[in-house]
């Protein structure tokens, strides 16, 4: 039996992650731990686990095996070093700290610990973005000279979005921090670090703490370009990837996350517009690597590099943007 404390329910991800840890065989919610207690006991009263108080005495258990961190994104390095230094396997939400700093000092601790790391990039796990990766290794684009990210929802114009989903404290910022770490880790998957990051924010809701409008240019040696878009105020605007290089283009998404790639590498076959109907398999959600990494040593394809690699580029991007200044990597 793997016994998990839910560390917070802060996160709006939290009830799915107990939805689906729940629906595993040989697994249970053994504990609660929130900042709200209030919160906590209720989370804790609904799923019938027992309400601990005290972050130490949750993650110190002999009853917990493992944990899910659902805290404020500013408490991750006292939350996941908490975890690591009981011993404990841990999943995060991204992003896993709000400086670069943070994020090595947590990498420091879990791998002291020798435990099971896995931080949340669902967009990983998807058979397209597993087909751009393989477009990209193999060539078929040639090099890749403008790589675009784009994803938004109507969190702020519809004011569905928590509100301590738009505190600076909490959060570190607004539309980027949260739902653009997907374009910001599928582009540091599929191109690497950059050389620069350049970030520009805006508010379309007035009176908001945070941006709810980005954008990122980032900069690669061998000349290309990658952008990152986020935005808690577009409507009907799906996650949405092109990749243009010397030899063609993919575009992944407009909106049935369909792939379509034109490249002369290919044209030898086909000549025009391809819609491959054999893409890679689908990778298990980050939540199952997880579990099946602490249970028969599994990989996990989201590691601690990755992670630390998204707090990096996200605090280059916040220095970039309340700076308005080009930030140039690796930066102290």
């Amino acid at each position: 039996m793997l016994r998990v404390a839910m560390l917070s329910y802060w996160h709006v991800h939290a009830p799915g992650y107990t939805r689906e840890i729940l629906a595993l065989p040989d697994t249970k919610i053994t504990v609660v731990w929130d900042e709200l207690p209030q919160r906590g006991r209720e989370w804790a009263q609904k799923i019938g686990a027992e309400y601990v108080e005290d972050l130490d005495a949750a993650v110190n258990r002999e009853d917990v095996d493992a944990v899910i961190v659902n805290a404020p994104t500013n408490m991750h390095p006292e939350v996941i070093i908490a975890a690591a230094k009981a011993g404990k396997h841990i999943f995060t939400e991204k992003v896993l700290a709000l400086t670069q700093v943070e994020a090595n000092q947590i990498a420091d601790a879990v791998r002291a610990a020798q435990v099971r790391f896995c931080i949340s990039f669902p967009q990983r796990t998807r058979s397209g973005m597993l087909f751009i990766k393989q477009a990209i290794t193999e060539g078929w684009l040639g090099q890749v000279t403008l790589l675009r990210a784009h994803i938004a929802h109507t969190g702020t114009i519809d004011k569905w979005l928590p509100p301590h989903f738009l505190s600076m404290e909490q959060c570190g910022g607004g539309s980027l921090i949260d739902l653009g770490a997907h374009p910001m880790y599928a582009i540091e998957y599929l191109m690497g670090m950059p050389q620069t990051v350049t970030a520009r924010y805006n508010q379309v809701t007035a009176g908001l703490e945070v941006e709810d409008n980005a954008v990122v240019v980032m900069t690669y040696a061998n000349g290309g370009l990658a952008i990152a878009e986020s935005s808690f105020c577009a409507r009907n605007s799906p996650f949405t990837i092109e990749a243009h290089g010397t030899e063609g283009t993919l575009y992944y998404g407009f909106p049935d996350a369909e792939v379509r790639i034109n490249s002369r590498k290919l044209s030898v076959a086909v000549d025009g517009w391809l819609t491959p109907t054999k893409l890679p398999k689908a990778l298990p959600s980050a939540m199952r690597q997880w579990v099946d990494a602490i249970r028969g040593g599994a990989p996990v394809v989201f590691d601690l590099d990755a992670a630390c690699n998204l707090s990096t580029l996200m605090e280059a991007a916040n220095i970039s943007a309340r700076q308005e200044r080009t930030v140039h990597l690796p930066f102290a």
